[in-house]
């Protein structure tokens, strides 16, 4: 490691905390909705995707975007204060990277099944499958959820590698 200053460190651990609980709290808000609104629209479609609606239902979408943006800006903030911290900066990078390959997965898949859910709830159509195609979304959303809940706890052991260099 190059000469890391106590200032430096305090800035470190300032943003890996604060991008540690920002995403402990998305976990929370992505753990709720899958929980407690995502039983909701999925147990009758097309009949209850009018609950992704915006206006009419509990559309998230505004939600997730200032969400997920909020949290990727600190999570950038603390790969840029840890970077000189080799141990942590590989380790942040690898989570960084799951973390985009996550959320790749989620603009690319669950996101575009999520508009094509809200069509069908203004202009309803038969849909071959529909049902399984409702369920395998509900699956793989438990499982996307797990990983971004993974990706967090894994932000705990450098948290405390940091804390820990001071002494």
């Amino acid at each position: 490691m190059e000469n890391i200053t106590t200032s430096y460190l305090s800035r470190a651990e300032l943003w890996l905390c604060i991008t540690t609980l920002v995403y402990f709290m998305m976990n929370g808000a992505q753990i709720f909705e899958t929980l407690l609104f995502v039983p909701k629209w999925t147990v009758s479609p097309p009949d209850n995707f009018k609950l992704l609606l915006d206006g009419q239902g509990s559309s998230l979408k505004i939600f997730w975007i200032v969400f997920h943006s909020l949290h990727e800006i600190t999570f950038l903030m603390a790969l840029y204060f840890c970077w000189k911290i080799d141990p942590i900066r590989n380790w942040l990078l690898v989570l960084l990277a799951i973390h985009f390959a996550v959320r790749i997965w989620t603009l690319s898949y669950f996101a575009s099944a999520i508009i094509d859910f809200q069509k069908m709830a203004i202009a309803p159509n038969e849909t071959k499958d529909l049902l399984s195609r409702v369920k395998l979304w509900q699956t793989l959303n438990y499982i996307r959820v797990f990983i971004f809940v993974a990706v967090s706890l894994g932000m705990i052991p450098l948290c405390v590698r940091l804390f820990n260099m001071r002494h």
